[in-house]
């Protein structure tokens, strides 16, 4: 029926944005024609807006866009915004990959606004199945079934229904703040995620501690310590980690958030990956080295004449507990190390804690149809569907990082994994399927197919080899 939309997309961040771009793109062939509708429920776009800090850029190159990497030509890519922007040659004689992160927003602003399929102050509140074929089922008697998806106006505070053969869920992330540290004023003690919101706040304060030690912890560090002047305050930085590493962002590091390095993992043991991911924070977190290096440039030139910068930082201390002391907080904090405890007491504590992915309880009434994993995690597919006992797929935005590795955030990645959604929705190749994009190999059968003097041999195999042949007379 024609209103039975082909994909609906749960959430409007640069993942699914990008999925609508290369299906408008895709759309653009006169023998493609999906229909497709992505609810949001804020009112407009907005990325990341508490971390707009000026000055801040973005950690990739402008070329992992929404389009780009799939289709250069598309009218949704950056350079195409630039020039409708009037900035071409502005951003010509700029002459960097890395853009202003304020700007990137401002993109994806202007890309949502050009995309028909897009439906802001939407929110989605249920998600059912309906099987097609069924003589009770009047809207699909002929078909294989659809979603059938409950949501809310949240301008007129009405409820809408929608029906899609297909899900693209991208809802997101969510600040994590441990529960330890919770139940403070938002005002004193916030996550990063809302430093831009509170900055004020925190430029009237005489002390002021970061926790955390990833990207967003050493740009409202860095802000913070460039306005320490006029700010008089004292300004600290706690990590639980070994050091204020910087993140990886050599050529041949960066290979690992490439489509080969995400199928490798992918046909590795889960309980290998388990052990694998979490070891790999340094690819996809720690401290950008251009930021890393400007924070010791300001703290080299504040201490110039034996003066005393009045900023401490300290790593291998976990922040155990927070309690209020008067207008102050005191930080139970412990040098895991040394094991080693003490107090610090600090105005304002900024928390970079990390980001969080909960399953969404609009899926309850789908869940029993639902793959899970023996710690109830998302059963992926290798294609980052859904593992789900329905003939509908669910497309998954950045929720199989326990599937396919570190790259599933990057947006990088992005364009390469809605391609393949892409493809799967039209039916044939719309968009290539990248397949040899790095020098390096991950699997054995890999680099054995491109290295002549290579032989692949499994453990099985060399186990059969080093058996004697048992005789007659064994």
């Amino acid at each position: 029926m024609s209103d039975i939309h082909d994909v609906l997309g749960v959430g409007l961040g640069p993942f699914n944005l990008g999925l609508a771009a290369l299906l408008d793109g895709a759309n653009r062939e006169e023998e493609t024609d999906v229909d497709a509708v992505f609810l949001e429920q804020d009112a407009e776009f907005a990325w990341h807006e508490g971390m707009l800090i000026e000055g801040t850029t973005l950690e990739v190159p402008f070329l992992a866009d929404l389009v780009t990497m799939a289709d250069p030509t598309n009218p949704h890519s950056y350079l195409n915004y630039l020039r409708e922007r009037d900035r071409l040659y502005e951003f010509y004689f700029y002459e960097t990959f890395q853009i202003p992160r304020r700007e990137y927003d401002d993109y994806l602003r202007w890309a949502a606004e050009r995309l028909d399929s897009c439906r802001f102050s939407r929110r989605v509140e249920d998600v059912e199945w309906k099987d097609g074929g069924d003589e009770d089922n009047e809207a699909d008697a002929d078909g294989d079934g659809y979603y059938l998806v409950t949501a809310r106006n949240l301008d007129a505070d009405e409820e809408l229904t929608f029906r899609a053969r297909n899900l693209a869920l991208g809802i997101g992330s969510q600040p994590h703040v441990p529960e330890s540290l919770r139940g403070h004023p938002e005002t004193d003690v916030f996550h990063t995620s809302g430093y831009r919101f509170r900055r004020e706040r925190c430029l009237d304060a005489d002390s002021i501690t970061v926790v955390g030690s990833g990207q967003s912890a050493a740009e409202v560090f860095q802000d913070l310590l460039q306005h320490q002047p006029e700010g008089d305050y004292r300004l600290d930085w706690l990590t639980r980690s070994e050091g204020f590493f910087p993140m990886e962002y050599s050529k041949l590091g960066l290979q690992h958030f490439t489509p080969e390095y995400d199928q490798y993992v992918y046909d590795l043991p889960q309980s290998v990956k388990d052990d694998l991911i979490p070891n790999q924070d340094l690819l996809y977190k720690g401290v950008d080295p251009e930021t890393s290096a400007e924070i010791y440039d300001l703290l080299y030139r504040r201490s110039i004449g034996d003066r005393d910068p009045d900023v401490g930082l300290f790593a291998m201390t976990e922040v155990r507990d927070i309690e209020a002391v008067g207008d102050a907080y005191a930080l139970d904090c412990r040098q895991w190390q040394a094991d080693e405890s003490f107090v610090h007491e600090s105005d304002v504590v900024i928390l970079g804690t990390g980001y969080q992915r909960p399953i969404p309880d609009f899926l309850a009434p789908i869940e029993d149809a639902i793959e899970w994993d023996e710690q109830g995690r998302f059963g992926v597919t290798e294609d980052h569907r859904l593992e789900i006992d329905v003939a509908g797929d669910v497309f998954l935005q950045n929720a199989e990082l326990h599937t396919h590795g570190v790259g599933v955030p990057d947006l990088g990645l992005g364009c390469y994994r809605n391609s393949l959604f892409v493809n799967r929705l039209v039916g044939r190749e719309v968009y290539p399927e990248e397949s040899d994009t790095v020098y390096q190999d991950f699997s054995v059968e890999r680099f054995a197919e491109r290295a002549p003097n290579a032989a692949r041999h499994s453990a099985r195999q060399r186990e059969s080899e080093s058996t004697p042949t048992p005789t007659q007379d064994d």
